[in-house]
This record gives C-alpha cells, sequence and structure tokens, in this order.
C-alpha cells in the first residue's frame, strides 16, 4: 500500500485530474502549475493507460473524486492560486492499530538557513531513491556525482554536492560524507552555466553515456527532453536544457549530464533516461 499501490493511487488521480482539466480547455501549462507537475509531463499523462488498482471499486473511487476536484477547479479558475494544502493518510494494519498522519503545506518560505538545511536533506533523499541495478551501466569510471542549488544562487559556492564522488562498493551506493554546498567544482559550474539559459533548472547529476552518442539525441526525442552540448566541458548555449552531452577526447571521457527542477526530478528522469539505453 506504501509502495506501488500508493503510488499508482496518487497517479491515476493526477492524471485523471488532467484529462478532467484539458477537457474544460486549461492549458497543459496551467494544469501543470496546479498539479506541480510539468507541461511535458502533462503532454505524456494524455496518451498514457490509466494506471491499474488492486480493485476496480478502487479505481472508482479515485476516479469520482478526481472527477468532484476538477469540477470545483474549473468554478475557481486557472487563476486561483492555493495557499494551505493538507495531507492525511490512515493505514490500518489490525482493530486497534493504525497509524495516520495530518500535515499541511502553507507555501510560507524558510529563513535562508531553514532553506539550505531542507535542500541538503533533499539531496540525501533523492540519492537514497537511485535505482543501483539502472545505473551500474552509466556509472562513470571516475564515480558519479548529484548537485542542487536555490533558485537565487548565482555561484558554485552557493551549490551542494557530495564531496569526493558518489561510487558503488558491493551492490551499494557509497559516499564518504554528508553533501555540502561548494563541494563540487565542476558539477556547480556545469549547473550555473545551464541556469543562465534555463534558471528554472536546479539540481543536475552526470552519468556516462554510453557508446552509442547518436543514440542520445534520439533519446531526447523519444522523452522531448531539450538537449545541448558541451564539448570539454565548454557549454553549448540553448533556450531550455534537460541534457548535456559532453562527447568527449582523447584523454577526455564523455559525460551525460541531467538536469531538473528538483533532486526528485533528476532521479525519476535519470532512470528514464537510462531506462531508455
Amino acid at each position: 500500500m506504501l509502495g506501488q499501490d500508493g503510488s499508482a493511487w496518487l497517479e491515476r488521480l493526477h492524471m485523471q485530474l488532467a484529462r478532467n482539466l484539458k477537457a474544460a480547455d486549461w492549458s497543459q501549462a496551467e494544469i501543470a502549475d496546479i498539479l506541480g507537475s510539468t507541461q511535458s509531463t502533462i503532454s505524456r499523462m494524455a496518451h498514457r493507460d490509466l494506471p491499474k488498482m488492486a480493485g476496480s471499486s478502487d479505481e472508482s473511487t479515485i476516479d469520482g473524486w478526481a472527477h468532484e476536484i476538477s469540477m470545483a477547479l474549473r468554478q475557481l479558475g486557472p487563476t486561483a492560486k492555493p495557499s494551505r494544502t493538507r495531507f492525511v493518510m490512515e493505514i490500518a494494519f489490525a482493530p486497534g492499530q493504525v497509524l495516520r498522519f495530518d500535515k499541511s503545506l502553507t507555501g510560507t518560505d524558510l529563513d535562508s538557513d531553514q532553506e539550505q538545511t531542507a535542500l541538503l536533506k533533499r539531496l540525501e533523499w533523492a540519492v537514497s531513491r537511485i535505482d543501483i541495478n539502472r545505473l551500474k551501466k552509466c556509472m562513470p569510471a571516475v564515480g558519479m556525482n548529484i548537485a542542487c542549488c536555490l533558485e537565487a544562487s548565482r555561484s558554485t559556492a552557493e551549490v551542494a554536492a557530495f564531496p569526493g564522488k558518489v561510487t558503488i562498493v558491493g551492490d551499494k551506493l557509497r559516499h564518504h560524507e554528508t553533501p555540502s554546498f561548494g563541494a563540487s567544482k565542476h558539477l556547480a559550474g556545469m549547473l550555473i552555466d545551464a541556469r543562465v539559459h534555463d534558471h528554472s533548472k536546479t539540481a543536475i547529476l552526470n552519468i556516462h553515456p554510453g557508446g552509442d552518442l547518436e543514440r542520445i539525441e534520439s533519446i531526447c526525442e523519444e522523452l522531448d527532453l531539450n538537449l545541448t552540448f558541451a564539448p570539454k566541458g565548454e557549454l553549448v548555449p540553448h533556450q531550455g536544457i534537460d541534457v548535456i552531452l559532453d562527447e568527449g577526447a582523447f584523454g577526455w571521457e564523455p559525460s551525460l549530464y541531467i538536469l531538473a527542477h528538483n533532486p526528485l526530478e533528476l532521479v525519476d528522469r535519470m532512470h528514464r533516461i537510462i531506462s531508455t539505453f
């Protein structure tokens, strides 16, 4: 319930909401904004089959709720902005054994030091979600890293990453220290350079692109990702950047840099890209 079923539950709700709002003539940008997603994700939702639930009654419940929510949103209009979101989760294991969690999101900005602390925690959580079996074939010889920053960041010192490298040891992902700001000069520099042309991206990681570099372009087209190049680390300007390919040279290992709006989206994007190799 907490894993596959819970994920399918939320995915089906989002997909039904997106379809209902699109039928009400909301734009993809407006739908993405209200769902906290991206326009490319909303576009893909329209062509995918709805995830199946364990029981048809669960599917009916979710679809009915999506209809109710979308009707209410249509009355409020796409310009309405929520001031608070409340999540309640209750799981019953047996009589008298109930777990209940009730949290509210207000959109209140944290103080600067709190924002940085929260960013470091998100970075650690993102790394814990990496599928090692998928990453193995794309692990760079010198190891990988993952970095992220706040939206207001302007320099490499304001970018957080793992000191040293993240490597695979004994089928486990290892990093020697917790993430910190100013820990990665090269990856942080690539992120800051990319943000000049796409300020919305705040997270980046590097993997090995494999032997078929021409395949990278077709993968990006297939996944609707914006690709640019960085020969020997020199970024080629591009309007909107999701993927950066450094094709390498003599004595220079090729690298594939993946960018996203946050560390969790970044890991999910990496998994999708590797799965298409």
